[in-house]
């Protein structure tokens, strides 16, 4: 094993996928996780890194992670909340099909809570990095109608941010999130950025020195109005 131990669920396509990428080229021992044990184990091997199978919505599926971690590796020094779901274009706050948004926050926003919880002791033992993927889509400031379950989950993965960083603080793990921008990915559709503009906003994050920033909500690394 070289280099710091990066963990990035959701890495099997997209902006995970790129992050996972960009962070093998900068020397990390990636540990790339997605739901789908046969798709993610097909980017794992295309992009040289390690592969688990991680479903964010389950308790016992975040633990047999740490305990891989653990036991493969004995510690982990970065952990990249990407996975997420329901875009939701289709629907507004005011006719919103709540089955949909409780998926939303069970992924978006559950999710990276839960392995974050699940990994915690791991990163406690360095100067750990959380990075939460979030979006424009989750700030108060800027926020309006439509996407109601994406929005919503994302605004409270940026109040998790906050409130991690805050007590975090003390163990030397930073907290932050990240906004990427509109992506051309199968979430963001056509017309957006390319996927590697997106993903480098993401690895400035993780990259950070020891006393750099936390609890802060960034976009190519410049403060984003919350």
């Amino acid at each position: 094993m070289t280099g710091p131990v990066a963990v990035v669920t959701g890495g099997n396509r997209g902006i995970g996928r790129e992050v996972c990428r960009q962070l093998r080229e900068l020397g990390y021992t990636v540990v790339l996780t997605a739901r789908d044990a046969a798709k993610g184990a097909r980017a794992a091997r295309e992009l040289g890194v390690d592969h688990h199978r991680l479903d964010v919505t389950d308790d016992g599926s975040a633990a047999g992670l740490a305990t891989h971690i653990g036991e493969r590796y004995g510690r982990l020094d970065v952990l990249v909340n990407n996975a997420a779901v329901h875009y939701d274009t289709w629907q507004r706050a005011s006719n919103a099909d709540l089955a949909v948004v409780r998926e939303a926050m069970e992924t978006n926003f559950y999710g990276p809570w839960r392995v974050a919880l699940a990994l915690l002791p791991l990163l406690r033992k360095g100067s750990g990095r959380i990075v939460n993927v979030s979006s424009g889509a989750g700030s108060l400031t800027g926020m309006g109608g439509g996407t109601p379950a994406y929005a919503a989950s994302k605004a409270a993965l940026n109040a998790l941010t906050l409130m991690l960083a805050d007590e975090l603080r003390r163990d030397r793990v930073l907290v932050n999130a990240v906004c990427p921008g509109w992506v051309a990915t199968d979430m963001g559709g056509p017309g957006g950025r390319p996927v590697e503009r997106g993903a480098a906003s993401v690895v400035w994050a993780v990259t950070l020195p020891d006393d750099g920033p936390t609890g802060g909500f960034f976009r190519d690394g410049r403060p984003v109005p919350w």
